[in-house]
């Protein structure tokens, strides 16, 4: 088992603060005056988190298009179709409320998950990458949970 680079993990767990952060304020009224106070209603449970979570399924589209790059011939045509996924999948999915956009993000969290597995066993993603990637998406798919229970 290769250890997550100390930076990578940092910056990944720091990328789930604002699905902790919405999270919290579903369930704090002081977090909810403090935001509205500081940053406005958008930054607000399931506000925030379903518009960070479709940013940040669009960004992993981008992560797996660079590994794709390091594939040749039809493995890189077919990491390049399967990278952008992702970001098609929020696009479509993530609207129609604030319950089936949350659903639709946990879909589309785990269902990225399967993908960064299929990328990570085609060694285009580093050792550690799986290790990683259970991690941020249990807490990431755990807050989500918060808008949809």
């Amino acid at each position: 088992m290769t250890q997550i680079p100390r930076s990578a993990l940092l910056l990944g767990l720091a990328g789930v603060l604002p699905f902790i952060w919405g999270a919290l304020t579903i369930y704090s009224d002081p977090a909810v005056t403090l935001t509205l106070e500081t940053l406005g209603p958008r930054f607000i449970g399931p506000y925030v988190q379903l518009s960070y979570g479709t940013v940040i399924l669009a960004f992993m589209s981008g992560v797996l298009w660079g590994f794709s790059t390091k594939a040749d011939g039809s493995m890189a045509a077919t990491g390049y179709a399967l990278s952008a996924l992702p970001a098609l999948w929020a696009f479509f999915m993530v609207g129609g409320g604030p319950v089936s956009a949350a659903i639709n993000l946990i879909v589309g969290f785990i269902a990225l998950l399967g993908l960064d597995f299929t990328f990570w066993r085609w060694g285009l993603a580093p050792a550690w990458w799986m290790q990683l990637r259970v991690l941020l998406t249990t807490l990431v798919v755990a807050c989500l949970l918060t808008v949809v229970i």
